[in-house]
């Protein structure tokens, strides 16, 4: 069973995999001297099956049901008009960054265990899966859906180390093997891994910890065009706060790979992301 991907949207601008933790900067782009803040939410829609419906649901996608199952992928990441400070969207661009730049398969949708269409999801905000089955790394992700980037960086520290204590951890794995969809090809394999039998030394040898960072960015207002003036501006804004986030005290136990995806306006992006997704759960 196959996960199509909708088409590369994001600009990888900066990439470094031998950096510890390594980064990579995404950019959303320019058209006609504006931002794009509507492309870049047309995209997160695309995602909405992959991030939000089964396993099995997705295999059974068509032009039959397509409208159903769209329509009902947008009920499950939220129904309230209440949505500005939520961190659904976060969740799903972490999603499509490590889909797109790592070629990773999502192995649980957790979004559509929530108990209730509003409520908010624990733990991991992403459980994906990278590389062969015999050497399958297991990538536990974070997402902070901020205007700023100090307030995304601390967040997201305390979580991360929080999340990584072993109480906690062995409670998510038994949540996570709960859930997995049978049909899912790499069910065995990861259920086999997160066996409470299996030490988190080993556990942690097959670990990354992707974490996707959004902010306000003073560089995405400054310009109009991606041209050789704004690359070199963006890369300093990405390594300016990389610097910022590896100085942290962060857990040494797990890889990180720190994805930062610079916006115009986060409030704005919100916006234009909500009318979207109300949209489609009209339908």
């Amino acid at each position: 069973m196959s996960f199509p991907k909708p088409d590369p949207f994001l600009t990888v601008r900066v990439h470094n995999v031998d950096l510890e933790p390594s980064v990579s900067g995404l950019c959303a782009g320019y058209e006609r001297g504006e931002w794009r803040a509507k492309q870049l939410a047309d995209h997160v829609v695309d995602w909405l099956p992959e991030f939000a419906l089964t396993a099995s649901e997705c295999e059974t996608l068509g032009h039959q049901n397509a409208t159903k199952l769209m329509r009902s992928a947008a009920k499950r990441v939220y129904d309230s008009e209440k949505f500005k400070n939520r961190g659904e969207f976060g969740e799903i661009l972490l999603h499509a960054a490590i889909r797109q730049v790592f070629d990773s398969l999502p192995a649980v949708s957790k979004i559509y265990y929530k108990s209730a269409n509003n409520d908010t999801v624990k733990g991991f905000d992403a459980v994906h899966v990278v590389g062969p089955p015999d050497d399958l790394e297991l990538w536990l992700g974070e997402a902070k859906f901020y205007d700023d980037i100090a307030r995304a960086i601390t967040d997201v520290v305390a979580e991360l180390n929080k999340h990584l204590e072993t109480n906690y951890l062995r409670d998510e794995f038994a949540l996570i093997v709960n859930k997995i969809d049978p049909k899912w090809p790499h069910a065995a394999v990861l259920q086999t891994l997160l066996r409470p039998e299996v030490s988190l030394d080993e556990v942690f040898t097959r670990v990354c910890t992707p974490i996707l960072l959004t902010y306000d960015s003073p560089c995405i207002a400054a310009h109009r065009s991606c041209d050789t003036a704004y690359a070199k501006a963006f890369e300093q804004e990405i390594t300016k706060h990389y610097t910022n986030f590896s100085g942290r005290q962060l857990p040494p136990e797990i890889r990180i790979h720190l994805f930062l995806l610079p916006l115009l306006d986060k409030k704005q992006l919100t916006e234009v992301l909500n009318g979207k997704l109300k949209l489609w759960q009209q339908l």
